[in-house]
């Protein structure tokens, strides 16, 4: 552990402190955010005593990243979340911007730090050690991920960044400079397995006794994960964050009993309803939407942060000591579709059908027949054979059975030649709508 005295404290003396910790967020987004301080007051709470301690968390409205685009501006490239002086940021990272003006996200010295340290906790669970060497596939340039590969050396780590996009010089760097760790989408860890097996390289001989993937879903997905580790003959964990709160907020450790919440005492985590808003009691096994809250930020802090991003949650206790509750990512909104009132997410799809390994290969292409999320009956999906499978209507029929039986939806499963569809770099595409020829109507 990173941060033993921290990781196992026991949970309910972290919310305690936390408590503590919101309050006093609480009365610096009033003084310093006229985001927040101007959203706080319409709702109807006009002072930080009124807002309560986290108990009352759930009456606060929630914040949407729609709002925080539009508050930016040219006199406030930032937004008016801002809550620091210019002269106190140290670091400014930024997204694509789809409107025009990109997402900055803004870090004083004690927010980076505060990352920086959420990341080794989370990087530490997965069980590398000082002394170590790792490659990573992560870009830096202006996106969050730069905070998390600041982790490495303090972790006691020797860091080999070769980027996306640079497939050769990885396979060098493993075979000449042995690291023990490789961080990448699972993906990305896939398509090396594929590339590998073409050349006939021995990855499971290789130095690789680690694989830490996040960026994407599908770490964690067993089926994946088997793939991956027979693949690699390496362990894999997974890792889970998000750019506006912190990278690598959730790390998976060697129990590889999903993502324990490494930002204990940085940020605070609720669950609710995706559709209503309502909280969903954060039990063992239950489901829900996360929301964020910084509890000790400075730059831009945010407050009921919704991330779209849908998980399970595990609370009871992990034989690895730490005592923070486990998640699991099971899609997200931006990706999800409605099929028939049942919501579908591309990552259930790719596990339903990765459990017919060895006759796939794992790669999926979803393709919706309208554009939007609602979508008539069956969904189409394109599912690659292996190397040297052959297709026939009985794997095709077993997998629609499959899909059926475990995501109440109907499919129509369409299998293609190995080597047919896309690899990526970086995160995997699974859905594809170029077929897509109409909006959705309300029948879907």
């Amino acid at each position: 552990m990173f941060e033993p005295e921290i990781e196992t404290r026991p949970w309910a003396e972290q919310r305690e402190q936390d408590d503590a910790l919101y309050r006093e967020q609480i009365r610096y987004l009033f003084a310093k955010s006229r985001f927040f301080r101007d959203k706080l007051t319409a709702a109807g709470f006009t002072t930080p005593e009124a807002v309560g301690g986290l108990d009352d968390i759930s009456a606060l409205p929630l914040t949407e990243k729609d709002e925080l685009r539009r508050s930016r501006s040219e006199a406030d490239p930032i937004g008016t979340h801002l809550a620091a002086p210019m002269e106190e940021v140290v670091r400014i990272f930024s997204t694509s911007g789809t409107t025009g003006i990109p997402s900055y996200i803004p870090l004083t010295a004690g927010d980076l730090d505060n990352w920086v340290r959420t990341s080794c906790r989370s990087y530490a669970a997965s069980g590398v050690s000082p002394g170590q060497r790792i490659v990573t596939t992560y870009n830096a340039g202006p996106f969050v991920a730069g905070a998390a590969l600041d982790a490495f050396p303090r972790l006691g780590l020797c860091h080999i960044p070769v980027g996306t996009g640079n497939t050769e010089r990885l396979l060098a760097a493993i075979k000449l400079l042995k690291p023990q760790a490789l961080a990448c989408t699972p993906s990305y860890a896939l398509h090396l397995a594929e590339i590998g097996r073409d050349r006939g390289l021995d990855l499971r001989g290789s130095s690789i006794e680690r694989i830490m993937v996040a960026g994407e879903p599908g770490g964690g997905e067993p089926a994946m994960r088997t793939k991956l580790q027979e693949a690699w003959n390496a362990r894999v964990t997974e890792a889970m964050g998000i750019g506006d709160i912190s990278v690598s907020l959730w790390g998976e450790c060697e129990h590889q009993q999903g993502m324990h919440f490494s930002g204990r005492g940085f940020v605070h985590f609720e669950l609710i309803d995706p559709e209503t808003g309502a909280p969903v009691p954060v039990a063992d096994g239950a489901k829900g939407e996360l929301v964020l809250t910084h509890l000790r930020h400075r730059g831009a802090p945010l407050l009921r942060f919704r991330t779209r991003d849908h998980a399970v949650i595990w609370t009871e206790p992990c034989a690895c000591g730490r005592t923070s509750p486990r998640v699991r990512c099971i899609g997200r909104t931006d990706d999800m579709l409605i099929v028939r009132g049942v919501n579908v997410f591309p990552s259930a799809v790719r596990e339903v059908v990765n459990r017919f390994a060895p006759a796939v290969s794992g790669v999926i292409s979803i393709r919706p027949s309208a554009k939007g999320v609602k979508q008539a009956p069956p969904l189409k999906v394109v599912v690659e054979l292996a190397e040297g499978a052959a297709p026939s209507d009985d794997l095709r029929e077993r997998i629609e059975r499959d899909m059926r039986a475990t995501l109440v939806v109907s499919t129509a499963v369409q299998l293609v030649p190995a080597g047919t569809l896309p690899r990526s770099e970086y995160k995997s595409k699974l859905l594809d709508f170029s077929e897509a020829t109409s909006d959705a109507n309300g029948d879907a």
